[in-house]
């Protein structure tokens, strides 16, 4: 089971109390871990002991997915909601100025936080918000079949599905290159954590007019993109670096949208270089 915690954020209708749901693990410099729109903190998992060999390592469910609860009603799902929802989170953990790495729309957040400077370094994996129009029409299309997808089928029949590469295909390939690698069970865990993520709608509406155009300066920024992202193609990686100059923008051969289990080992690589000091400094 993970840790809780609660705390209050304020919002245009008031103060309100979130609770938010987290696992912590490891030693030295904090890293706090933002997963993608659907998905839960066990989306870590691959790297989450490589990270914690040299890092304290926060991992959590976002509000309204895995086992956080949605923002009140009323609230919305937004960055400039969420995005001090966070801070208020690291606040409530005692994590000073931590690390993050975010993945998709986690990865839009870390950088938004970076943007505020309630972080030390943001790695973000494939992040939300370098699209066109017509990329993040598509990108949201993908999104509302899985979870149309993950409402319709029975949990028998996922169940049924997960235990075979060819079934996971059918449950994740939209998100991995290479669905084989994740376990039955894992597969199983993420279709019913879409299928059940109270914030996915008010999330994807929130996201409809969102454009990421800003640097993040005084902050270093690592970016990496898989090369076989199907879901934001990797091509907007061009347009992130563009954006924020000073960032380093790192290939991912092979990768996926979720690159974590994919390829772990240079994932963890990629955020553990991407959350150390900078040469000469």
């Amino acid at each position: 089971m993970p840790a809780t915690v609660s705390f209050t954020i304020d919002s245009q209708s008031g103060r309100h109390p979130v609770t938010v749901a987290y696992e912590r693990l490891g030693s030295g410099e904090p890293l706090l871990l933002l997963h993608g729109i659907g998905h839960h903190r066990q989306a870590w998992d691959p790297v989450l002991r490589v990270l914690a060999a040299e890092r304290e390592v926060v991992a959590v469910d976002l509000p309204g997915f895995g086992e956080s609860p949605a923002l009140p009603d009323g609230v919305p799902h937004d960055l400039e909601t969420v995005v001090p929802a966070l801070g208020a989170l690291c606040e409530a953990l005692e994590l000073d100025r931590p690390h993050v790495a975010g993945n998709s729309l986690g990865g839009l957040l870390a950088l938004d936080m970076g943007r505020e400077k309630l972080v030390r370094s943001v790695t973000a994996l494939s992040p939300a918000g370098f699209w066109t129009q017509a990329e993040r029409r598509y990108a949201f299309g993908v999104l509302r079949g899985m979870r149309t997808g993950a409402r319709l089928l029975p949990p028998p029949v996922v169940e049924r599905l997960s235990r075979t590469t060819a079934g996971r295909a059918v449950l994740v390939s939209s998100i991995y290159a290479r669905p084989g690698r994740r376990s039955p069970e894992a597969a199983a865990a993420e279709t019913r954590a879409l299928r059940e993520a109270t914030g996915f709608h008010s999330t994807l509406s929130a996201g409809r007019d969102v454009l990421f155009t800003h640097d993040v300066p005084g902050v270093p920024v690592t970016i990496a993109w898989g090369t076989r992202d199907c879901l934001l193609l990797s091509r907007q990686g061009v347009r992130a670096k563009d954006a924020i100059p000073g960032a380093r923008l790192v290939r991912l051969p092979g990768c996926g949208h979720v690159p974590m289990s994919d390829d772990p080992a240079l994932v963890a690589r990629v955020i553990l270089d991407g959350s150390r000091p900078p040469m000469g400094s």
